[in-house]
């Protein structure tokens, strides 16, 4: 198998995958809508004490990403299955890492990067400072991948169970813990003034980390439950 021809299998699927989530707007808007809405919420919960609110800023943020995150996963090789267009990629003769990061990164694009681009606006409402918000979005751009790819894992393991909404939660949840604590750690030291390099390397490793491996896991896991 050609790299030319594994290339372009990787970029039709991403194409493809971009087509259908256009399609159903619904689903596409879902994770978006929960973002705002629960970083809209805090100040109503907390109160608009600016201080509380900078304090806090960073914590609300990330998990709002995460949940918003978590909220689309189940949708990443759910309807493949259901169509039976998975075992169409499982006999693909393309190597199955392969198109599994090709689907990761569409599952990213339409639901992480969209989440990163409108963080600045609701972060300002939060009377987060200016000058943090570079590492808030490098922090943003480097732990949303990582949930995506982690993510992938659990839902390859979950998708064959009708009700594996809960099961994928609990796998992927205590994963996706460093990526928050390392990513609040980063914009913490940014509000405060300090430089976050250490922090956003860790974060980069994360990233190396789960390019190299979770495709390969993914794929492992899908023939697993598909089988």
């Amino acid at each position: 198998m050609s790299q030319s021809s594994a290339a372009n299998a990787f970029l039709r699927l991403v194409i493809r995958d971009l087509r259908l989530a256009f399609r159903r707007r619904g689903d596409l808007a879902n994770p978006l809508l929960f973002f705002v809405i629960i970083i809209s919420l805090f100040p109503l919960a907390i109160g608009p004490d600016p201080n509380q609110l900078q304090r806090l800023a960073p914590g609300i943020i990330l998990v709002a990403a995460l949940l918003a995150t978590l909220l689309s996963l189940d949708n990443l090789f759910r309807s493949d299955f259901d169509d039976g267009s998975l075992e169409q990629l499982l006999l693909a003769p393309q190597p199955l890492p392969v198109l599994v990061a090709a689907k990761i990164l569409a599952h990213w694009l339409v639901t992480g990067l969209p989440l990163i681009c409108i963080s600045p606006l609701l972060a300002i409402g939060l009377n987060f400072p200016f000058d943090a918000l570079p590492t808030l979005l490098a922090s943003l751009a480097l732990g949303t991948p990582v949930l995506s790819l982690v993510g992938a894992i659990g839902v390859a393991l979950t998708v064959g169970l009708k009700r594996g909404g809960m099961l994928l939660s609990l796998l992927v949840l205590p994963l996706y813990v460093p990526v928050l604590i390392f990513s609040a750690s980063a914009i913490d030291a940014a509000v405060s003034g300090l430089v976050a390099n250490a922090q956003l390397y860790i974060l980069g490793a994360f990233l190396a980390l789960a390019l190299s491996l979770a495709p390969i896991a993914a794929a492992a896991a899908l023939r697993i439950s598909v089988d």
